[in-house]
């Protein structure tokens, strides 16, 4: 049987206590004895693959030193909803692979996107989600693709939160002329990726067609990393069926590989800036 991802409140709580337990000082065989249980169980803690009691909970933050009676109550609540799949929670039986997806993104803390024909989703406005959603031949009904659209618009709020995860995007140029729901929500849509790349914590760069072969004419992906060394990165790559995630170190090595060098033939930051304004210009 294969055993479940973690959830998303879980991996919070997990890297959480893997900060709070280094930053004190304490060793994970501490940690055990504090609590009366093996070395492994902490362990599987702190890659989420098993819950905590409230208790075990409270004990541990007291081990550590933490002494903010408001941010104690917040990991407890944290681990009393453990187990819930959160918003995605009502996808995990029609759509299980985008609930993964979606999981991924809220808890990395650095994003890798190198998308060549469309604008990145996380970067993308409603009005050209909407026209990519009603291009798909399946999206028969409007409501569908109304609640695919507010779905996308819902994810990108983790760009927006405090400490949210690093992103770097890499676009291809044809992404940016391929006029997706036309001229004026593509004028838009350039507007909005020029204010995205403002945010300190988002980079984005142009692939131009002058850079002829490279490696990224494979497709699209991206890779997910995450802020303790408990998760491993994860690589995904969508195709019409859904999405497939790649976990192994030597699956994601060669995707950082790739991603690496694109982001080297890329334009760099200014250059790609001037080139999608006057992308914007002629379109």
């Amino acid at each position: 049987m294969v055993e479940p991802r973690p959830t998303v409140r879980r991996r919070r709580l997990a890297a959480l206590l893997v900060q709070l337990r280094e930053k004190s000082g304490r060793s994970p065989e501490e940690a055990a004895e504090r609590i009366g249980c093996h070395r492994s169980k902490i362990s599987r803690i702190e890659n989420a693959r098993l819950g905590i009691s409230l208790g075990e909970l409270r004990d541990l933050l007291m081990f550590y030193g933490v002494d903010d009676p408001a941010f104690v109550e917040d990991l407890v609540a944290l681990a009393r909803r453990g187990g819930e799949r959160g918003w995605t929670r009502h996808l995990r039986a029609a759509l299980p692979s985008y609930a993964d997806h979606i999981d991924y993104e809220q808890t990395a803390d650095y994003i890798r996107s190198f998308q060549p024909l469309l604008i990145a989703g996380l970067l993308q406005t409603s009005d050209y989600a909407r026209a990519l959603y009603r291009a798909n031949p399946e999206m028969l009904s409007g409501k569908r693709v109304d609640d695919l659209t507010s779905m996308r618009m819902q994810r990108q709020e983790v760009l927006e939160r405090d400490n949210p995860p690093r992103m770097c995007v890499i676009e291809g140029e044809a992404a940016l002329r391929s006029p997706v729901g036309g001229p004026k929500v593509m004028r838009q849509q350039l507007d909005h990726l020029l204010s995205r790349a403002e945010q300190p914590n988002v980079d984005v760069q142009v692939l131009p067609f002058s850079t002829g072969a490279h490696v990224g004419l494979v497709g699209a992906f991206v890779l997910f990393g995450f802020p303790t060394p408990a998760f491993s990165d994860v690589v995904c790559v969508e195709h019409v069926t859904g999405t497939l995630h790649m976990e192994t170190p030597e699956e994601t090595a060669r995707y950082t590989l790739a991603f690496d060098t694109l982001r080297t033939a890329a334009l760099n930051t200014a250059d790609s800036m001037d080139l999608i304004q006057s992308i914007k210009r002629e379109t």
